[in-house]
């Protein structure tokens, strides 16, 4: 006995509930995104999935040294005030050098990676990739450089258990973000690629040396003014 073929009514009903989830999944981020463009994120993924606990304080841009954003851009973003999001050579270099062997190397902005850190999971994965980049096009338009920098500056891990440029310093150099020196700024963003790994205080090695390369591009940022949209 043959089955009887779909109706179209059950055929349409089929079609529309893959249609409403992304409408829902649309919306829900439009809206959480716009909220955060004035409301620091509270809690991200990444924080909640810490065994190590959660030390983090919130704080304002204005409210941290100027030289902190520069070693952010130094260390992690040379055109991030040039670029809407994605940075295309760095994504290629970061292609041919991982094709060719050895350490893999990312491409991702401060864009990307405050999308990442904000609503989505560490790891990789299509699926993951996918989401950052349509959440980095969404906070690159609604939230502007000078919002992704100072979210970025706040939910970043600058330590085990440590969230935020603000808990960093008093984690490192006891004392606020509002009074760390370039040298202090440079050790913190030294820090950012591998922060269960490496330390401010005191560093050795290539995190010394790391830091001491940044420290010296911070003037170069000033100087060219690569800091510009968060002035």
């Amino acid at each position: 006995m043959n089955a009887r073929p779909a109706s179209p009514r059950r055929r349409s009903r089929w079609i529309m509930i893959p249609l409403r989830i992304l409408l829902g999944f649309i919306l829900m981020s439009l809206l959480l995104v716009t909220l955060y463009r004035f409301v620091p994120p509270p809690v991200t993924m990444t924080m909640l999935l810490d065994a190590n606990g959660i030390t983090k304080d919130w704080t304002s841009l204005d409210a941290i040294d100027p030289d902190m954003a520069r070693a952010a851009i130094a260390a992690e973003d040379g055109k991030f005030c040039s670029h809407h999001g994605f940075d295309v050579d760095a994504i290629a270099k970061a292609a041919m050098h991982n094709a060719s062997g050895g350490r893999i190397r990312g491409g991702s902005t401060i864009s990307q990676q405050t999308a990442k850190n904000v609503f989505l999971w560490q790891g990789g994965g299509f699926v993951r990739k996918g989401l950052e980049a349509w959440f980095t096009v969404l906070i690159e338009a609604i939230w502007g450089k000078r919002r992704i920098m100072e979210v970025y500056l706040n939910v970043a891990e600058t330590g085990i258990g440590t969230y935020g440029v603000e808990a960093g310093a008093h984690r490192y150099f006891r004392h606020g973000a509002d009074r760390l020196s370039r040298a202090e700024a440079a050790r913190i963003a030294a820090v950012l690629p591998l922060p269960k790994k490496r330390a401010a205080v005191a560093p050795s090695g290539f995190t010394r040396r790391y830091g001491d390369s940044i420290a010296a591009r911070i003037g170069v940022v000033q100087r060219d003014g690569l800091d510009a949209c968060i002035g």
